[in-house]
């Protein structure tokens, strides 16, 4: 289970997600989905992350965390990192210099504004190899399990103990915007919020229906 909620109790969408207004809005629709990204437009040109660390936001011990969590992606998917080669390239910004942990979602290469901006927030507290590799997984274009077009099959979600105004965080995503690539729910996925997220009592706000264990240990 998640022992460190800084991304789920952040202020962005589902607590670690920045997300464009179509996005929000293609997200918030609450019908058919899973959880990556169908648009090509936000998968990451020829399946290379860019990235660039700010290092002075890190120690030695934090930057090898980071790149191990690239190298554990890259080992288990078609998916390549690469550090920057040069100004002005487009590219992940790993950063330290806020609280909390989150990211853009999927390749951005623009904002609302027009202005071509991504992060890749990693504040002390994110500091564990799951959640790292979590954020990361948002950079590439993936949303939260929990969220997917037919997790009322897998897991119940308990309302009345949702913090009010988070709602939204459970809502389901719609299958024009994301897809489950053909795998099926996962309990164990390092997508998967805990048993008690955006809880206002610390009772439980989603009960797996299957399985009891909703998260790794890892995370």
């Amino acid at each position: 289970m998640i022992k460190d909620l800084a991304g789920e109790l952040g202020e962005y969408f589902e607590g670690d997600m920045i997300l464009s207004s179509s996005q929000k809005r293609a997200v918030t629709t609450a019908v058919d989905a899973r959880n990556g990204l169908r648009g090509a437009a936000k998968r990451w040109p020829e399946r290379t992350v860019v990235y660039y660390v700010e290092e002075n936001d890190f120690d030695e011990d934090q930057v090898k965390l980071i790149e191990e969590g690239m190298a554990d992606i890259a080992s288990k998917s078609c998916i390549k990192f690469r550090p920057r080669v040069k100004d002005g390239e487009h590219a992940v910004v790993i950063q330290g210099s806020a609280n909390g942990c989150f990211s853009n979602v999927g390749f951005s290469s623009e904002d609302d504004d027009g202005e071509v901006s991504q992060v890749l927030n990693l504040s002390k507290g994110c500091f564990r190899h799951g959640t790292m590799v979590h954020e990361m997984l948002h950079t590439l274009g993936f949303y939260h399990m929990q969220s997917t077009y037919d997790r009322d099959d897998f897991v119940k979600i308990i309302w009345e103990n949702i913090r009010a105004g988070t709602e939204h965080n459970f809502a389901k995503y719609t299958n024009d915007t994301v897809t489950d690539f053909g795998v099926p729910y996962d309990y164990e996925s390092v997508m998967h919020y805990p048993e008690t997220a955006f809880s206002k009592n610390g009772n439980r706000t989603i009960i797996p229906l299957q399985v009891r264990i909703l998260t790794p240990d890892a995370f």
